[in-house]
């Protein structure tokens, strides 16, 4: 594989900003656990998906510049110039091996990865995830942190319409976790390590609407 390839490493800096206007001034974004992430050496962050804003919230709250996997589509459109600019993944859901290629390259050199498992929006219960997660952390050598983003997206809402301005969320980073791949093979261990992140992922999401008092599971796109 070619390391020389995937996104530049600055686009994700000033793409921060943008998000954290997004996450701090425009809706009011509350973050747990920010800690949790290892401050150096590659690492991929997973996080549950139910709405458009949970993009740009990620990017704005991580705290390290995040390449995100973001589907194709939304780079042929007008915000296409600011994906490519803030160095996001293309990624094409139905062939993501270019993608998991690219965001390879940044994890070899020792950046910080964003995905969504599930793979399309959903109710963010994360009863599903697919295996380029697990690829990543085997292939990359990297720690998958699990990410809880709550209240983006009412229940039966829709997953594109904008939510009340200044309304609350939530994200929380929950504890690292290593996909144990020596000894195995490595379709076995990616089979394995997809499982064993989304139990951890919806576990994470389960707790943290309960802890922080919005809803519990089933329901876990609803604020207060």
């Amino acid at each position: 594989m070619n390391d020389a390839r995937g996104p530049g490493p600055f686009g994700p800096a000033w793409g921060r900003w943008l998000g954290r206007f997004v996450a701090r001034v425009m809706w009011n974004t509350h973050v747990v656990g920010a800690d949790r992430v290892p401050r150096t050496g590659p690492v991929v962050l997973a996080a549950n998906h139910q709405h458009v804003l949970d993009g740009p919230l990620f990017i704005g709250v991580a705290p390290r510049p995040l390449h995100i996997f973001v589907k194709e589509e939304m780079f042929t459109g007008p915000l296409g110039p600011l994906f490519r600019a803030t160095g996001q993944i293309r990624t094409d859901r139905s062939n993501g091996r270019s993608a998991l290629v690219d965001g390879l390259a940044v994890l070899r050199r020792g950046g910080a990865v964003g995905i969504f498992p599930e793979g399309s929006r959903g109710d963010g219960a994360v009863d599903s995830a697919r295996a380029g997660v697990a690829w990543l952390a085997v292939h990359g050598g990297a720690p998958v942190v699990p990410v809880a983003i709550c209240g983006t997206r009412a229940p039966g809402g829709s997953t594109g319409r904008l939510p009340p301005l200044r309304r609350r969320f939530l994200i929380e980073f929950g504890e690292p976790l290593v996909v144990a791949s020596e000894g195995l093979p490595r379709r076995q261990a990616i089979l394995e390590g997809t499982e064993q992140i989304r139990l951890a992922m919806a576990d994470l999401v389960e707790a943290a609407a309960a802890r922080h008092a919005l809803v519990p599971r089933g329901a876990v796109g609803q604020g207060q």
